[in-house]
C-alpha cells in the first residue's frame, strides 16, 4: 500500500546564497523548524564565505555552485534537483531571513488551484514598503503582467513564490539567469506555457543579516532595467508546456 505524502514531503524550500554566513544556518533552522517534512536545499552561489558549511551544519542539503551565477541560475539548479528527486513543488525562500517560513503553507494550499502563487507585499497586510522610481516600476510592472498572467498582481518581483508541478517541469528546462529576469520573465514563461499565477499576501520582514543586493542609489537603473526585462520576456520564444512531470 503507498502511502501518501503530505505537501510537505512532497516540497522543495529552495534558498540561493551568496555571502550569507550571517544568517543562513538561523533561517535553515527555522524553516525546518517550522515546516516537518520538508526538504531544504541551499544553493550555494559561489559564496566565499562560510555559507555553505553553515547551511550544511543547520541541517540543509547543499549544492555549490563555481562562482556566483545570480538567483536565475541559482534557481535552476533547485528546479533540476525538485524535478530528478521527485519532488512535486518547490518554493523559494531568501537566504537573509525576509521570508516566513510559516507562510508556505498557504502558498502550497492555493497551488491546488494554480500552478504559480506569489508571496505578495504589497497586498493588505504587513507594514513593507518601498517608494520613489523603484515603487513606481513595481507598479507599471504589476498592471502589465497582471494582463499577461490574466490574474490580478501587486507584487510581480517577490522572490517567495511556491511552484506546482507543471512549473516545475517548466522551470527545470529553463530559468532566465538575468537580473530581474528570475521573477519578470518567469511570470510571462509561465503564462506562455499556459500555467495559471495567482498572488496571497504575506508579510515581509527585515534582513536577519548581510548586504542587500539593491543599492537603494541605484533606483533609477532598477526602472530602466525592469522595462528591459519586460521586453526581453516578451520577445523571448515560449516554451513548450509538454514536460514530464515529477510524481510523489
Amino acid at each position: 500500500m503507498e502511502i501518501m505524502k503530505s505537501p510537505l514531503e512532497q516540497t522543495v524550500i529552495v534558498m540561493p546564497a551568496f555571502n550569507e554566513e550571517e544568517c543562513v544556518a538561523d533561517v535553515v533552522t527555522e524553516v525546518l523548524t517550522a515546516l516537518p517534512g520538508v526538504r531544504c536545499l541551499v544553493v550555494n552561489d559561489g559564496s566565499d564565505d562560510a555559507t555553505a558549511e553553515r547551511a550544511a551544519a543547520a541541517g540543509a542539503t547543499v549544492v555549490t555552485l563555481p562562482f556566483n551565477l545570480g538567483v536565475g541560475a541559482a534557481m535552476r539548479v533547485g528546479f533540476r534537483y525538485a524535478l530528478d528527486s521527485g519532488f512535486q513543488n518547490v518554493v523559494q525562500i531568501d537566504s537573509d531571513g525576509q521570508h516566513n517560513p510559516s507562510e508556505v503553507p498557504m502558498l502550497l494550499a492555493e497551488l491546488e488551484s494554480a500552478d504559480l502563487v506569489l508571496g505578495a507585499r504589497f497586498a493588505g497586510t504587513g507594514t513593507y514598503d518601498v517608494r520613489g522610481p523603484r515603487r513606481w516600476a513595481m507598479t507599471f510592472l504589476a498592471t502589465i503582467l497582471s494582463r499577461i498572467v490574466k490574474s490580478p498582481l501587486t507584487d510581480t518581483t517577490s522572490g517567495f513564490r511556491a511552484s506546482g508541478p507543471k512549473a516545475v517541469a517548466i522551470f527545470a528546462k529553463q530559468y532566465p539567469a538575468e537580473y530581474l529576469g528570475d521573477t519578470i520573465e518567469t511570470l510571462v514563461i509561465a503564462a506562455r506555457a499556459g500555467c495559471s499565477v495567482k498572488q496571497v499576501p504575506v508579510a515581509m520582514r527585515p534582513r536577519a543579516g548581510g548586504t542587500p543586493s539593491h543599492n537603494p542609489f541605484k533606483a533609477g537603473a532598477y526602472l530602466g532595467r525592469a522595462f528591459l526585462a519586460l521586453l526581453f520576456a516578451v520577445m523571448r520564444p515560449a516554451v513548450s508546456s509538454r514536460s514530464e512531470v515529477p510524481t510523489a
